[in-house]
């Protein structure tokens, strides 16, 4: 610990001058020219030495902040230091300052006040709340927004769970939010508090199921609006067939893909395709810029078990793909647009449709729910593309009305590694990637926009095994050979290979010093504590 409070922000700022200084061409007489000069990876090395100074000045600003905010107790009346500054509240007088939102003073008052030393009744200092999280800031690892949401879930939490297990969890929490965004990290903890606290997590569901609802009415123009809001139980089957449909149709009429191979059961079949480098093109899945992430990865701690309920078979046959999925001149659809018009058809074709069957069998829920949760009915659940978990009881309950069938990675009657024998990944290796990767490795959208890919190209020798094969999106697919990242997968000795990590290897142009950046679940998975 420096002496001097304002030491690591002077050292962050020197580390941006010479950051800056060794990225633009010199002689520059503004900012703008400056940034036009710099390479890629000198923007880039920029765009980090930025960060790491805001998260400084936030370090020191959470501080100031719980300090305004004890000067500023509602008990002083009108001794408060907001009140005498004109502010009816601490939060609404830094935000003058700032020139920001209250919220977003209010947060930093509620980081500085949970990562403070604390005094007790005999006078003496007491550790903060959160040791990890005020070490996490204080250094510069985390952003105050992370740590705020960090400190609100264990704060939640504290009644219910013990407070080793709590710390062991915030220790966790610290060192995975340093490499995630603030969204990819509600995700985990989501998933967090549902493995911390699974005795919490069922009344939750039932809250979210008891507030599903969907609202149709017209307008005067004559447009139908439709206001749903679904738990993770009804929305799940709604978001697979919609994202099934749409993923066909950008597949077909933006790519090179055709109805007639993919419903004879080629590599272009949406949710078990392969593609191997150039080997085959296809369209950008509708670009990058205009596919919703949502949150990413969406995947919880190694399951044991995978639950597949396949939907309404009736629903997806010949009739419904040939309607959205035959060729077109040109694709025109926006992404909002391509989901209505599914829902239209997947409406459409159940009011008339009389037939079973489909050519389209791997457009599935998939539930993952450990083994001994499905069969004791206690535990966490996850269903893929649902960032929500669930309960183990909800998970026993879509089994059962969907007729599921436990599906065990890696059982006898399943191959998941075929060597040169067959070139597409089948599909109990498609599940078993998706387990290890969580759907995109490379920017985590879901699996149902992604194909599995062999990391060495099938037509030069690569073999159709898990531990050359990863999940990506046709957009990051083409990034990667395009710009020449390297993939590598490591997976612990004796460990089966979803138990696997992706490593990317980033080109000398984007990171001269070529450092490793982890992909897929590992990113943001949530490993209970020992």
């Amino acid at each position: 610990m420096t002496s001097n409070p304002t030491t690591s922000l002077a050292q962050a700022v020197a580390a941006l001058d010479a950051v800056w200084a060794g990225a633009s061409r010199g002689g520059e007489s503004d900012a703008q020219s400056a940034v036009t000069s710099m390479t890629d990876a000198g923007i880039l090395a920029v765009n980090e030495a930025l960060a790491a100074v805001r998260r400084q000045v936030d370090a020191l600003h959470v501080r100031v902040a719980a300090g305004i905010a004890d000067r500023s107790r509602p008990e002083l009346g009108s001794e408060s230091l907001a009140r005498k500054t004109g502010h009816r509240t601490p939060a609404r007088l830094i935000a003058a300052t700032t020139g920001g939102h209250a919220g977003d003073a209010a947060r930093l008052i509620q980081v500085g006040e949970a990562t403070a030393e604390r005094a007790l009744f005999s006078g003496e200092r007491a550790p903060s709340r959160h040791p990890h999280v005020q070490a996490a800031v204080a250094s510069g690892a985390i952003s105050v927004p992370a740590a705020a949401a960090i400190a609100a879930m264990l704060d939640k939490l504290a009644m219910r769970v013990e407070r080793a297990v709590l710390a062991d969890a915030e220790q966790t929490l610290v060192s995975q939010a340093a490499l995630l965004s603030l969204d990819e990290l509600g995700a985990l903890l989501q998933r967090a508090q549902a493995h911390l606290d699974p005795d919490g997590l069922e009344p939750v569901i039932e809250d979210l199921h008891a507030r599903r609802s969907l609202k149709v009415r017209e307008d005067r123009d004559g447009m139908i609006h439709l206001n749903g809001v679904l738990d993770p139980e009804t929305g799940a089957p709604l978001i697979a067939a919609v994202d099934a449909l749409v993923t066909r149709s950008l597949r077909t009429n933006r790519g090179h893909n055709r109805l007639g191979e993919a419903a004879a059961g080629s590599d272009a079949v949406a949710g078990g395709a392969s593609v191997d480098g150039a080997e085959r093109t296809s369209g950008d899945l509708g670009k990058a810029d205009s596919v919703d992430a949502g949150a990413p990865g969406r995947r919880g701690a190694a399951m044991d078990a995978a639950a597949s309920v396949q939907i309404a078979p009736s629903v997806l046959d010949d009739d419904l793909l040939e309607e959205f999925g035959r060729p077109v001149a040109e694709e025109t659809r926006t992404l909002p647009q391509l989901r209505a018009d599914a829902l239209a058809a997947l409406c459409r074709h159940a009011l008339g449709c009389d037939r079973s069957g489909s050519t389209l069998a791997n457009t599935t829920v998939i539930v993952r729910v450990p083994l001994e949760a499905l069969t004791t009915g206690t535990g966490v659940a996850e269903i893929d593309g649902v960032s929500q978990p669930i309960d183990a009881g909800t998970a026993r309950r879509m089994c059962a009305n969907a007729e599921i069938i436990p599906l065990v990675l890696g059982a006898d009657s399943e191959i998941l590694d075929f060597g040169k024998a067959r070139r597409p990944f089948s599909r109990a290796q498609r599940l078993a990637l998706e387990e290890r990767d969580g759907g995109c490795v490379f920017c985590g959208l879901p699996g149902s926009y992604a194909e599995a890919h062999h990391v060495e190209w099938w037509s030069r020798g690569g073999p159709t095994d898990l531990t050359n094969g990863v999940l990506l999106c046709t957009a990051c697919h083409h990034r990667i050979h395009n710009d020449g990242w390297e993939i590598r997968i490591e997976t612990p000795p004796g460990a089966h290979a979803t138990a696997g990590v992706v490593w990317f290897i980033p080109p000398p142009h984007i990171d001269p010093a070529r450092t490793p950046r982890i992909g897929g679940r590992a990113r943001f998975d949530w490993v209970q504590a020992a």
